[in-house]
């Protein structure tokens, strides 16, 4: 248990939000390779989808500095438009918090550019006002791994709980006997999974592989 929440995630109980994944942000990323970064918002988008979950897409000065929200992380949902914002803080923007409330969900799995800044700064406020906050440190980063590492442990600290998008995909999907999202959720797995995705295929393509 930790810090008293053992309820694991579910669709029905999260929304996925994504902050700022957008080409002036990722400019600046050092702390991790930055199409792996891409990859692993956009399978976490495509888990949104797929669990039909609730999903929040919101960029920072768009159209004046830093660019759109990257077009692959788009096309996963093509007719809903960001939440465009001047704040640093997606938490002190008015249209972004009646957004989460409209979701009617306490568990928040943000990702974002940059760590210590899009990320931590929402995060520790949706704490203080007394969400679960789940923070995807993969599909995350930062202007240098220090700053990367150091914001996930002042989160941590602060009562958020790191987990991958790997992760949110499994725990959403939870039974492979959950044959709805079966055959999706083992899709995004291999175009986005790396060596366990390659793993899929081949037991698939050599031994007709299932679960």
């Amino acid at each position: 248990m930790f810090n008293g929440k053992s309820d694991l995630l579910t669709a029905e109980n999260s929304a996925i939000i994504l902050v700022d994944h957008q080409p002036q942000m990722l400019f600046g990323v050092q702390s991790a390779d930055r199409q792996t970064i891409i990859n692993n918002t956009v399978a976490l988008a495509k888990t949104a989808k797929v669990f039909n979950a609730p999903i929040i897409l919101t960029t920072v000065a768009a159209e004046s500095f830093s660019g759109p929200i990257h077009p692959h992380i788009q096309d996963v949902f093509p007719n809903q438009k960001p939440i465009d914002r001047t704040n640093m803080n997606s938490w002190e923007d008015e249209n972004f918090v009646s957004a989460v409330k409209q979701t009617g969900r306490k568990k928040l799995i943000m990702a974002a550019l940059w760590t210590e800044v899009c990320l931590a700064f929402p995060t520790v406020s949706a704490i203080k006002d007394g969400y679960e906050v789940y923070i995807v440190t993969d599909a995350s980063g930062g202007t240098t791994t220090e700053a990367h590492d150091m914001a996930v442990q002042r989160m941590i600290q602060a009562g958020a709980i790191p987990v991958t998008w790997m992760s949110v995909l499994l725990e959403y999907q939870r039974d492979w006997a959950h044959q709805e999202t079966y055959d999706a959720v083992l899709e995004i797995a291999m175009q986005h999974g790396g060596a366990y995705g390659t793993g899929i295929v081949y037991a698939q393509t050599m031994f007709g592989g299932h679960e």
